[in-house]
């Protein structure tokens, strides 16, 4: 088994915890010329974040800049060939299954069958309050979302979901997907999260476990599918460190993975060792054309030696 690697897009979500300084001028023409480069360098996908709206509280942490990610993934969709256009990941629960479904649905068609559709609970109360959706009962939403999603999102023009908030049938929809099964990935760490993931998703897309921290958790996915027989293939997904192709000339953060390729790609395998099926990673950078060179340098000299088998 190889080990394949993504990216989360820079400008389109601009939260402090990760944006650097750059993206605040950045826009439009940046999220292309990266998203092409990655395109180019063989990543296996690019990855965009969903809030319909921050409050007051959380934005100077958070900023209020988070583009649309249907939209921003249909405009990647054309500019790009062949990389995947991941969700990572989508608050499905803030809206009704069959409005996720037309949309997404529709990026799927336009996009060859390239989409991967990440979902997740969600954590800004006021968004669902404005949006009238219950945020102490959003798990059990989410939940219900994923089942009335596989059907929504499945080969039937006329898809059927009957379930305890959401009921509907006799409503047709096309385009269809391309893909015959969408690649639902779920996000999230808490036991909750992971025991969806395990039990409902074609992937797991942990948020923010250390390194220590994966075995664990990949162990007790293993033992819940077990449990329940669950034998389809689940691919499991980690977010690296912060990574710098080479020697920094400048100050990058004693987290960041630096280094030769060589030393990055012995660093990332341990990932393989684990069980982890793709990473996905982020530079660190002071302009995009740095960003850019950064993606194409991993993509020719690290990733095809992170591919290596373990």
């Amino acid at each position: 088994m190889s080990l394949v690697h993504g990216i989360q897009l820079p400008v389109q979500s601009q939260s402090t915890l990760y944006a650097e300084p750059w993206e605040a001028a950045a826009g439009p023409a940046d999220l292309v010329e990266i998203a092409r480069t990655a395109d180019r360098a063989g990543f296996a996908y690019l990855a965009v974040c969903d809030h319909v709206a921050i409050p007051h509280r959380l934005a100077d942490a958070m900023s209020t800049v988070w583009y649309d990610p249907v939209a921003t993934l249909a405009h990647l969709a054309a500019v790009t060939e062949r990389v995947r256009l991941l969700a990572h990941v989508a608050v499905v629960g803030l809206r009704h299954p069959l409005v996720t479904a037309k949309q997404y649905a529709t990026l799927d068609a336009l996009s060859g069958g390239r989409l991967i559709l990440g979902v997740g609970a969600g954590h800004v109360r006021e968004e669902f309050e404005a949006l009238g959706v219950d945020f102490e009962q959003r798990g059990a939403v989410l939940d219900e979302t994923i089942d009335a999603l596989r059907a929504a999102l499945g080969p039937e023009e006329f898809p059927a979901h009957h379930g305890k908030r959401f009921d509907f049938a006799g409503l047709g929809q096309r385009p269809r997907p391309a893909q015959s099964r969408v690649p639902l990935w779920v996000g999230g760490s808490s036991p909750a999260a992971v025991r969806r993931a395990a039990l409902k998703g074609d992937g797991w897309l942990p948020q923010g476990d250390p390194r220590d921290r994966l075995p664990a958790q990949i162990e007790r996915i293993r033992r819940l599918r077990e449990a329940a027989g669950v034998t389809d293939p689940l691919t499991v997904g980690a977010i690296t460190e912060p990574l710098y192709v080479g020697t920094p000339a400048w100050e990058v953060g004693r987290r960041t993975l630096s280094g030769p390729p060589e030393a990055l790609a012995e660093s990332l395998r341990a990932y393989r060792a684990m069980g982890v099926d793709q990473i996905q990673v982020r530079f660190r950078s002071r302009s995009r054309t740095e960003l850019t060179d950064q993606i194409s340098a991993f993509g020719a000299e690290v990733g095809p030696l992170v591919r290596e088998a373990v």
